[in-house]
């Protein structure tokens, strides 16, 4: 079972970039689905970026809100999945999880009910 940690996150001003990164202890990612996901204070856990397993047909999702912005990628180690995140926005402010698709689900949605094995988030501010 995966035991992923996000890593990346801290302060930046509007219009600027981070790159987020999960890694995986256990080192199995390439064959688990990713998803990326966030939760601002008070408003439920919403869908950032998913991407098939390193076997998979290279199926990526992204939220309509940072769709254009937001770059979701494996790296060449498999260990890590990456978030790039451009001309962010205060509205991007939330914590930021990565978790791998549940067992027995089939990868058709990017959505937080279908995933598991959470890290313990990273945050990310974007504020003046």
């Amino acid at each position: 079972q995966a035991q992923l940690v996000e890593s990346g996150g801290g302060l930046v001003q509007p219009g600027g970039s981070l790159k987020l990164s999960c890694t995986d202890s256990t080192f199995t990612l390439k064959y688990d689905v990713i998803g990326w996901f966030r939760q601002a204070p008070g408003k439920e856990r919403e869908a950032v970026s998913c991407i098939s397993s390193r076997f998979g047909d290279g199926r990526i999702i992204y939220a309509d809100s940072v769709s254009g912005r937001f770059t979701i990628s494996r790296d060449n180690d498999d260990h890590t999945v990456s978030l790039q995140m451009n001309s962010l926005k205060p509205e991007d402010t939330a914590v930021y999880y990565c978790a791998t698709l549940r067992p027995q689900i089939l990868f058709k949605r990017c959505a937080p009910a279908d995933f598991g094995s959470w890290g313990p988030g990273t945050q990310v501010t974007v504020s003046s």
